[in-house]
């Protein structure tokens, strides 16, 4: 059932609302409060879809209500109703978070287009924070290690803020981790979170991936085409093995981040951005720049903040813990039945040096959950774990 509420003083308007949202849908579930505070009440002791709110009304008001609601952190969708002469007071509603207000007396269809739109609207939000929380779940620094807390415990600090950071650690730790974790938990989690593989695109394509291009810049420029800043405007770019940027794109994105601007190969307009852009490495950026390979200016552009990610082989008291948490995970991903190890094999698994540190650690545990004895004995380590 859909679960609406009316507040509303007036019997007779209380009547009209009913009539016409029961008619509409069997599915309208209606509660009524006769004013601001037994209405605010309501909403505090249970879940309603939508309120329908009069704004003019003895002992609290409907601006009142909804103040008081969103103070409580309450997100039911709220529809103002509104006597004659007080559009300016339903306009200051709508700043206050309503999604929409109606004039009294109601009028049918007006009503029912908003009632209808504003449980849409309900729904596709609902719909995004589970996404997010999916989002948020899938990459959750998983270990209680002394290295992950102070890791952890860095990127709360530092991702409120727009400084840039620099990632680094060894292939498979999970930089990729932290650059969402700094995004998730910035004031920019609602924009776009865009990631490049630096080392997954020929040079001669990284500056047109990064800026665009217009249509004829090359041979197969058959149209203009925005890149990756103009995608993360107002969000976080993440530009993950940085080191194997070639000399002439770290030129450009030296100077995207000095000016804010970028220009699209083959054009010389400017174009205003406004990103947070973190950078991450499995290589010594100093050596990189000793050999010429990495421009100076360019690093001390990137790493006013340096977080480093620590190998599977100096946090192995986390083993445990993510073995478990892969096996909820491939489980869930497959759809086979969850493995216990037994404290053998986990000993086993504690012993290996897992160069390929938490992506090694996972394939392992996968190709365990297929291919192992439930429970996973230290025998199964043997033979499946690496050689």
């Amino acid at each position: 059932m859909i679960r609406i509420l009316i507040i509303e003083d007036e019997e007779p308007i209380r009547r009209v609302l009913v009539r016409i949202l029961t008619e509409e849908d069997q599915q309208y579930e209606i509660t009524e409060a006769i004013d601001g505070k037994k209405g605010l009440n309501l909403l505090e002791k249970e879940t309603f879809d939508l309120v329908l709110c009069d704004i003019k009304m003895p002992n609290m008001d409907g601006i009142e209500v909804l103040q008081k609601a969103n103070s409580k952190k309450i997100s039911t969708p709220f529809i103002m109703l509104t006597g004659h002469g007080n559009v300016e007071t339903a306009v200051e509603a709508m700043k206050l978070g309503a999604y929409d207000f109606i004039s009294k007396p109601p009028d049918l269809n007006r009503l029912l287009t908003a009632v209808r739109h504003a449980l849409e609207n309900k729904s596709l939000r609902n719909e995004n924070k589970k996404l997010k929380r999916e989002v948020a779940q899938k990459f959750r620094i998983i270990g209680e290690s002394k290295a992950v807390k102070e890791m952890r415990e860095m990127i709360s600090k530092v991702a409120i803020t727009d400084a840039r950071i620099l990632i680094t650690g060894e292939n498979g730790t999970g930089k990729e981790l932290v650059a969402h974790q700094l995004h998730q938990q910035s004031n920019r989690s609602s924009n776009n979170f865009i990631e490049v593989n630096c080392a997954a695109i020929p040079s001669e394509l990284i500056e047109s991936e990064l800026f665009g291009h217009v249509k004829g810049a090359f041979t197969s420029a058959a149209k203009d085409r925005s890149g990756k800043f103009e995608a993360a405007n107002m969000g976080t770019l993440f530009l993950d093995e940085i080191a194997d940027m070639s000399l002439a794109a770290q030129a450009k994105v030296l100077r995207a981040l000095q000016e804010q601007k970028i220009q699209r190969v083959g054009n010389e307009k400017d174009i205003s951005v406004d990103v947070r852009v973190i950078a991450a490495t499995n290589k010594d950026l100093k050596q990189e720049i000793l050999e010429g390979r990495f421009r100076e200016d360019l690093y001390h552009r990137l790493a006013v903040i340096m977080i480093h990610v620590p190998s599977l082989s100096s946090r192995k008291q986390d083993i445990p813990i993510l073995t478990e948490y892969f096996v909820s995970l491939i489980s869930k991903e497959q759809g086979i039945e969850k493995k216990i190890f037994t404290k053998e094999a986990l000993e086993k698994l504690n012993k290996y040096p897992w160069t390929g540190n938490i992506r090694e650690l996972r394939n392992v545990i996968e190709r365990l959950m297929i291919l192992g004895d439930n429970p996973v004995s230290a025998e199964n380590i043997i033979q499946f774990a690496p050689k």
